[in-house]
């Protein structure tokens, strides 16, 4: 069947919109001038026909608040409650298509919550720009919100459906503020009505990936009581570290949710912001770190190791204080993964499970299940059963860089030596070959030792890949055609101050609450944290470790763009007194004699 793909490429540069500055006032007591922008504008339909296809973006199909009740399926099973509205705690008023089965008035059912400004009737969008590639068309119905759960497979099991339109977005009132406290007390506010309604046995869950999987860590964190457990897959945590400003460095990625979402308000600029408040010690940033803590119900998650959720779920997986907690990991792009029927079974034995009391044997899940990736679409194990991360058994290797020969090696190099590049267009290698099958899983740091020659700071982007035996890429494919390199890290190297308290050799924590610039031929030592991995290199490979002044993908489908800092030429120093190197997490079999080795 056909995939679904891109309509269109995200913007490299973000269209004007209106904009407005608001002090915001958050529950710890701090406040901010924050910078909102006019959300896509909903016109009616003979408007929208003669905008051209480039302006669309900026428009939305103009749908009246119309409550009803209607069939959604031919079989007569399942109805929408369209356009419920629910007044939040300050008197805003957001709505929500609920999806029951139709005896459900008669025999309560437990609810299941799609949190997400994508939009609740998804073909009110004229030009999605986002659509989950990898997904063939008739996967899902089409009342099925972008990184959801569909209402239909859910309601003919036994579940009640919410697609919700938080705060600013579609009719909803006021303006929307992303991942923040703000989201979190509205959704508990839905949670707390949706809870006493006579369709709804007072059991309530969220679910959803990427977008939709986020705003379920703000909401679990406070504490409504009606929420039972959560399912957040692929979910960022700190916008500003993991993805907004990653390594200090800002980038495009949170505009395009600004030109995405579709509503009459407006919404927070975080782009804007990124400028306007450069640390993440503001309290506009604060506000959007989780207090996992807080979450204490049963969570089941996600992570893929090819993108950058991988490491707000592991740090949601590792905080929360909950007892029984579950996760998942695995190399396929999370919207395939996501509707994958096997995945949605084994979701559903966790619904049952928490939701409807069923005792199904879910507790005999494996805490962990890791995937460790090889080459291509090819994992080495699947659902490989393990109980923390990083894993205890974890024997941690430095390999040293060599400027002179652009190797990388088991001993300290002894010679100082240097290697520099043109900080715009250049990149180097370094290069290490296994003399036996490797297994590399956890997390990695690389410490370098840099000097910016004709400027005063350098942006650093890290790629750790894969090589054959005889030196050819072998990356991650998705998709059958996009190519992931491998496990990766950035850092604005003025940016390069650590938190010492929270920091581990294996785990540097940067700070990102000051700048300092580099001097003329000063040379500082920096850690670069490295995303999460779990890969498999065979005897003869080679790892090699990829240093440039830019984002490099090849073949890879999202447009991602980042606003770097370079100018002149990037030094790399190793040995001697500039002790560079990698230190990878390497995992010993669990058992192994003679040639056998079982991992």
């Amino acid at each position: 069947m056909e995939e679904e793909k891109n309509d269109m490429a995200l913007p490299q540069e973000m269209p004007q919109r209106e904009t407005k500055i608001v002090n915001v006032k958050y529950p710890n007591g701090t406040s901010c001038d924050v910078i909102f922008s006019k959300l896509t504008q909903p016109i009616p339909a003979s408007e929208l026909e003669k905008i051209p296809r480039e302006e669309k973006m900026n428009y939305c199909l103009e749908v009246p608040v119309d409550t009803k009740n209607y069939y959604v399926d031919n079989l007569k099973k399942v109805i929408c409650l369209q356009d419920q509205p629910i007044e939040m705690r300050d008197g805003i008023t957001i709505y929500a298509d609920i999806y029951l089965p139709s005896d459900a008035m008669e025999k309560p059912v437990p609810l299941i919550i799609s949190w997400s400004f994508f939009g609740k009737q998804p073909w009110h969008q004229p030009v999605q720009i986002f659509r989950p590639m990898g997904v063939p068309t008739g996967t899902v119905s089409d009342v099925c919100k972008f990184e959801s759960s569909d209402p239909l497979y859910w309601c003919y099991n036994g579940y009640a459906m919410a697609n919700v339109d938080p705060r600013g977005i579609g009719n909803s009132e006021g303006d929307q503020q992303q991942f923040g406290t703000q989201e979190g007390r509205d959704g508990y506010d839905f949670i707390e009505w949706a809870a006493t309604q006579k369709w709804c046995t007072g059991k309530v869950a969220l679910f959803g990936n990427s977008g939709v999987a986020m705003s379920q860590w703000r909401i679990a964190a406070e504490e409504p009581p009606h929420l039972t457990c959560i399912a957040p897959w692929e979910a960022t945590g700190d916008q500003y570290r993991e993805s907004l400003l990653e390594g200090g460095i800002p980038g495009l990625f949170g505009g395009s949710i600004v030109v995405a979402a579709q509503g009459k308000g407006f919404i927070d600029n975080t782009l804007a912001m990124a400028k306007k408040e450069p640390y993440v010690t503001s309290p506009y940033w604060q506000d959007k770190i989780p207090n996992f803590a807080n979450i204490k119900i049963p969570t089941y998650t996600a992570a893929n190791w090819n993108h950058f959720h991988n490491v707000g779920s592991w740090e949601g997986f590792n905080n929360i204080k909950s007892r029984k907690k579950w996760m998942r990991t695995h190399q396929t792009f999370e919207w395939p993964d996501t509707y994958n029927p096997k995945n949605i079974q084994d979701l559903q034995l966790f619904f049952d499970r928490y939701l409807k009391e069923i005792h199904n044997g879910w507790e005999l899940t494996p805490k962990i299940r890791l995937e460790v990736m090889d080459a291509f679409e090819y994992p080495y194990q699947s659902n490989r059963p393990e109980t923390e991360f990083p894993l205890t058994r974890t024997e941690y290797k430095k390999l040293y860089l060599n400027a002179d020969n652009g190797k990388l090696g088991d001993v300290p190099v002894k010679n100082e030596s240097n290697i520099s590049y043109d900080g715009n267009k250049g990149e180097i290698d370094f290069e290490y070959t296994f003399r036996k099958d490797t297994e590399i899983t956890g997390y990695m740091k690389l410490r370098l030792w840099v000097e910016a020659k004709g400027h005063d700071d350098m942006d650093l982007f890290i790629n750790v890949k894969k090589t054959s035996t005889t030196g050819e890429e072998l990356p991650v494919t998705i998709f059958g055609t996009e190519r992931h390199p491998g496990t990766w890290g950035k850092l604005r190297v003025s940016a390069r101050h650590l938190d010492e308290e929270k920091s581990t050799e294996y785990k540097p924590v940067l700070t990102f609450d000051r700048t300092e610039k580099l001097q003329a031929g000063q040379i500082v030592p920096i850690d670069i944290p490295l995303v999460p991995i779990s890969r498999i290199w065979h005897k003869g490979q080679k790892l090699r470790i990829q240093i440039a002044g830019r984002y490099i993908r090849d073949e890879w489908f999202e447009p991602l763009v980042w606003f770097t800092d370079n100018k002149g030429e990037h030094t790399i120093h190793t040995g001697g007194k500039y002790e560079s190197y990698l230190l990878v997490p390497v995992i010993p079999p669990k058992y192994e004699d003679g040639e056998y080795v079982y991992r």
